[in-house]
């Protein structure tokens, strides 16, 4: 508890408990070094959206790394003045529940915005707090179909594959929501203005489709799924099952990449298609893949390590956590029998928190409102009642 190290230490958020974006996106700024207060419901009122992870032990809940619990009824009169105490000396407020939900709790951002001016009050939904759909219950995987991206991930003539949920849920989601935090915390800090927050998932993975959106209009995309250079279209920028039954990556896209990545196959590929003849593409693909499928999965990453040909074993999460560049930079860290993924981006003068596994310990109001007074800069101790 209390004041942590990274960038965002000092900075101060209340939000509620939730599934997917919302947590992803609390221990983003909980990493980064702000003092995170999850408000979670009594364990005799759980809501059908955290059924699933009712019974996780918390030192699996990887999203809550950091942070701080207090459990609170918002549907209680206590529950909800309990947020408003917190709520007073906070600088943001997270919440994702479907438009309209907190307004009837009565913790919706007029009456916070009121209690605390220079608030930033973020909702985080699927489809956006306006619009036909607003209201609609929804998971990653609708929320990526509906931005067009989920047409996209699929190979020529095959169905769409969902991206687990890392597309909707945490980079258009969490990741995108704690970056607009940010941005309304450093205007709030000059205006002394808060500042609402619609975060829509659907939002966020249309904004990642940026550099497709230039190259359609370009002309040089296709919206014919698996028929580009990026989406498994190309044979020289696809993964190719190996002598083991394992996998290699090849991403040799340019030129000089791709000659060293011929070069380092050890046959001739003399008469082979040139890289760019779209119409051979099935010829070279079924070239490139009779030749890698006579070696295993690691003789080839041998034969590629230290080379620009743009070729790496496709790697499960154990493997990756103990390959050599990984295990230098401290990609995951074991604690316990849970593979912690480590915070990013990396600082040089405000390191980010090491990770720590969650214990799932409930805090009490009052503790916590001391710690923050205990921590607030001078500056903002005028603030905390």
């Amino acid at each position: 508890m209390g004041r942590g190290t990274g960038p965002l230490a000092g900075i101060r958020v209340v939000v509620v408990e939730g599934m997917g974006p919302t947590p992803y996106a609390s221990m983003l700024l909980a990493d980064m070094g702000a003092h995170v207060v999850r408000v979670a419901r009594p364990a005799t009122r759980p809501a059908r959206a955290l059924a699933q992870t009712q019974n996780m032990d918390p030192a699996h809940d990887i999203a809550n790394r950091g942070v701080d619990t207090v459990e609170l009824d918002l549907k209680s009169d206590q529950g909800r003045a309990a947020v408003l105490e917190l709520v007073a000396q906070a600088d943001v407020f997270v919440e994702g529940f479907r438009p309209g939900v907190t307004e009837r709790l009565g913790l919706g951002p007029g009456e916070l915005l009121r209690h605390r001016p220079r608030l930033v009050y973020a909702r985080l939904t699927g489809y956006g707090q306006s619009g036909p759909l607003s209201h609609t219950a929804g998971h990653d995987i609708n929320y990526v179909a509906q931005s067009g991206v989920l047409q996209a991930l699929s190979r020529e003539g095959g169905s769409p594959m969902p991206p687990i949920n890392l597309l909707g849920d945490y980079a258009g989601g969490g990741t995108f929501a704690a970056f607009g935090i940010v941005c309304a915390v450093l205007e709030a800090k000059s205006s002394g203005n808060g500042q609402v927050i619609d975060a829509a998932m659907v939002d966020g993975v249309a904004a990642l489709t940026a550099r497709i959106q230039g190259l359609r209009a370009a002309g040089t995309y296709s919206d014919e799924a698996g028929t580009n250079y990026l989406d498994g279209g190309a044979p020289f920028y696809d993964t190719y099952p190996c002598a083991d039954g394992k996998y290699l990556a090849v991403g040799a896209l340019e030129s000089d990449f791709y000659a060293e990545f011929l070069k380092h196959l050890g046959v001739d590929t003399e008469d082979w298609p040139g890289q760019q003849d779209r119409a051979q593409w099935p010829r070279l693909r079924g070239l490139i893949a009779g030749v890698i499928r006579t070696r295993s999965r690691d003789a080839w990453a041998e034969t590629y390590c230290g080379t620009d040909a743009c070729v790496t074993p496709v790697l499960d999460f154990d493997e990756a956590a103990v390959h050599p560049h990984n295990a230098y930079r401290g990609l995951y860290k074991e604690l316990g029998d849970v593979l912690h993924p480590a915070p990013a981006p990396r600082f040089s003068r405000t390191p980010a928190r090491e990770p720590a596994a969650p214990t799932g310990e409930r805090t009490g109001v009052t503790q916590l409102i001391e710690a923050w007074r205990d921590d607030a800069p001078a500056a903002d101790r005028k603030d905390i009642p």
